[in-house]
């Protein structure tokens, strides 16, 4: 896509007054076969520019469509581009609004373009330049007017801001909900290694990383491991040798693996312990660079009262507003080719549809086979009767430093990443881009149990539902491929992109689910 835009831009700056023109959109009418390109250019223009204009956009438009040409000359001047970036920094940035006057903007004018600065106070600088404002309000006033606009921030002595301002600021922008602690009652309790008076409740699996302080988990023991260990005593210089045991519980809402230590006195009680044993297990959450777990103390019988289900967690309501993440219209000129077939399936124009793609430190997404790994990029296009028309792009912070294996795959470097948002905020920003739509992604459960477990360590509960393009490449390319991999099947469609890069994977799945839903005809 970026080169078919690229090749169309060259030819048409080629024409004298168009020759810093920027498109700013592509308007298709199925009825008269046509497609308007919408242009903005800074100096005047002919009749003849108009005519070449409309003779170069029929060139990348399918055979038998016709072209029309809007152009609008829109030449920026200072007070208009203070206006302009001051208006869209309270609409996309209103937190940081709220220490930004119009009398803090300053314009110099380019030839082309213009350099722009904000003029802050010394605390304040890292929220105008960790958060990418400057980055999104120079894109912003790109797509708006012709030529390049830079800017920067200026430390200047300013006064403390009016306490009302701070006021006026919704109550919603800062996230003043706490994810819920769901708790059931522990039925047919005994002593095993703990106490002696029956505990009264279990914390959810699902909930425990929320909770602070001691608390009880139920369930059932999945797996059950002895180990033997040697431990170094320091006051006899002896070596010692100890048991312990591995475990992993489930109650039906997650998964939890532990380590437990026994007493010498209980140890045989706890070897009795098998997979299908009903326990409760005591303990607190313990902390480990930024990685929580559970330090298990005590252990005994326990299990959920008879016929229960677990309660739906309540989670956050979709947000009012983005806050981190900014969705942006998506053209693409390779989508002219879709504009002359009428026939997609009904279900595909009747639904909304989010195709989304992560890059990922690891490929670990299940906390009960140990360390999560991180999400670093996420990409996603929205589908709206049956066409690409929203992307949401971001990377995620990551404290650790990632792999050479992970920077070879993806092309991602440690520095890609600094200042850019928590995965709390890119997600919160992702569950309203995501909200009333029906998630898709290739082998989707993968990508998905990460959105899942992070979503909802923040209180914003995914549950989605989902189609997964490698399980419909399956059903309807079965014996035409040597294998099902993204890549392979977007050859088949004669897709190119830059794979292992979240958006990019995400745009040609998106393409690919078009294609095989349009190829089956419904969905399942």
């Amino acid at each position: 896509m970026a080169s078919r835009l690229r090749e169309y831009l060259e030819e048409i700056r080629e024409c004298e007054g168009l020759r810093n023109a920027i498109l700013c959109g592509i308007s298709v009418s199925k009825k008269e076969n046509a497609a308007e390109f919408f242009l903005v250019t800074d100096k005047t223009y002919t009749i003849r520019d108009e005519a070449a204009a409309r003779s170069i956009g029929e060139k990348y438009l399918p055979e038998g469509m016709s072209a029309k040409v809007k152009i609008v000359k829109r030449v920026p001047d200072k007070d208009g581009l203070k206006t302009r970036i001051f208006e869209y920094v309270q609409k996309a940035f209103p937190a940081a609004s709220a220490f930004l006057e119009p009398q803090n903007i300053e314009v110099e004018m380019l030839t082309s373009g213009a350099n722009f600065f904000m003029d802050v106070a010394a605390g304040e600088q890292t929220l105008f330049t960790s958060g990418k404002i400057l980055d999104e309000v120079s894109r912003y006033l790109s797509s708006v007017y012709c030529g390049s606009f830079y800017g920067n921030v200026r430390i200047v002595e300013k006064a403390a801001p009016d306490a009302s301002i701070l006021e006026e600021i919704p109550e919603d922008m800062e996230e003043t909900e706490h994810v819920e602690i769901r708790r059931f009652p522990i039925a047919d309790y005994e002593k095993i290694d703990g106490f002696d008076e029956p505990l009264k409740t279990a914390v959810y699996l699902a909930d425990r990383q929320a909770v602070d302080g001691p608390y009880n988990v139920c369930g059932t023991i999945s797996y059950i491991e002895e180990i033997e260990y040697t431990k170094h005593n320091e006051t006899t210089g002896e070596d010692v040798q100890k048991t312990r045991f591995s475990i992993a519980l489930t109650d039906d809402t997650g998964i939890l693996r532990t380590t437990y230590f026994p007493k010498k006195a209980t140890v045989e009680k706890v070897r009795k312990l098998k997979v299908g044993d009903k326990v409760v297990i005591s303990g607190a959450n313990e902390e480990y660079k930024g990685n929580v777990s559970f330090k298990a103390s005590k252990i005994n019988y326990g299990a959920p009262p008879e016929g229960f289900t677990p309660q739906a967690r309540k989670g956050k309501p979709v947000p009012k507003a983005y806050r981190t993440v900014f969705p942006e219209a998506y053209v693409d000129f390779a989508q002219a080719g879709l504009f002359d077939d009428l026939s997609k399936p009904k279900q595909l124009k009747d639904n909304v549809f989010v195709v989304f793609d992560l890059e990922t430190t690891g490929l670990n997404n299940n906390p009960a086979m140990g360390k999560m790994d991180k999400i670093i990029e996420i990409g996603a296009v929205k589908l709206v009767n049956g066409e690409m028309t929203e992307k949401f792009t971001s990377f995620v912070a990551c404290k650790e430093k990632l792999s050479s294996e992970i920077v070879n795959l993806t092309g991602i470097h440690d520095e890609d990443l600094y200042g850019a948002p928590e995965v709390d905020k890119v997600l919160a920003d992702f569950f309203k881009f995501t909200d009333g739509a029906i998630l898709v992604g290739h082998n989707v459960n993968f990508d998905y149990h990460f959105v899942h477990y992070y979503g909802e360590q923040s209180g914003y509960m995914f549950d989605k539902k989902l189609y997964d393009t490698l399980l419909l490449a399956q059903d309807v390319l079965r014996g035409r491929l040597a294998n099902y991999k993204l890549n392979t099947v977007a050859d088949h469609y004669g897709f190119t992109f830059n794979h292992h890069r979240a958006f990019d994977d995400a745009c040609v799945t998106a393409k690919v689910f078009i294609e095989l839903v349009k190829a089956k005809g419904r969905l399942d």
